[in-house]
C-alpha cells in the first residue's frame, strides 16, 4: 500500500519556473516505478514523465522533453518534478502515481494516485 501527496502547485507566468513534490507513505516505495501526469478540464488524464524504481531511467513525453525533469529520492520517499520554461498549455491539475510495471506511460499501468496539484500558467 502506497499513499501518495503532491504539492508545490500554483500559479506562475509564462517562462517560469515551478518544482512539484510527490511524498510517499509506505515501507514499499522503492520498488515502484513513480510517474507524474495532468489532466485538464474535459481531457484525459496525460503522461508527463516517469522514473524507475532506482531513479537510472526516465521516460518523457514529447511536450515537456528538455524543459521537465523527474527525480527521486528513495530515502525520503519523494519524487520531484522540475519544470521551466513553463507554457500556458502546462495548466493543468498534476498527479502523481505509483505503478509496478516500466515504463508506465498510461493511465491505467498505475495502482496508486495523489489527489492532484493545480498548476496555472499566465500568458
Amino acid at each position: 500500500q502506497v499513499s501518495l501527496v503532491e504539492s508545490g502547485g500554483g500559479l506562475e507566468q509564462a517562462g517560469a519556473s515551478l518544482r512539484l513534490s510527490c511524498a510517499a507513505s509506505g515501507r514499499t516505495f522503492s520498488s515502484y516505478s513513480m510517474g507524474w501526469f495532468r489532466q485538464s478540464p474535459g481531457k484525459e488524464r496525460e503522461f508527463v514523465a516517469t522514473i524507475s524504481w532506482s531513479g537510472s531511467s526516465t521516460y518523457y513525453a514529447d511536450s515537456v522533453k528538455g524543459r521537465f525533469t523527474i527525480s527521486r529520492d528513495n530515502a525520503k520517499n519523494t519524487v520531484l518534478l522540475q519544470m521551466n520554461t513553463l507554457k500556458p498549455e502546462d495548466t493543468a491539475v498534476y498527479f502523481c502515481g505509483a505503478s509496478s510495471m516500466w515504463p508506465p506511460t498510461r493511465a491505467t499501468m498505475y495502482s496508486y494516485w495523489g489527489q492532484g496539484t493545480q498548476v496555472t500558467v499566465s500568458s
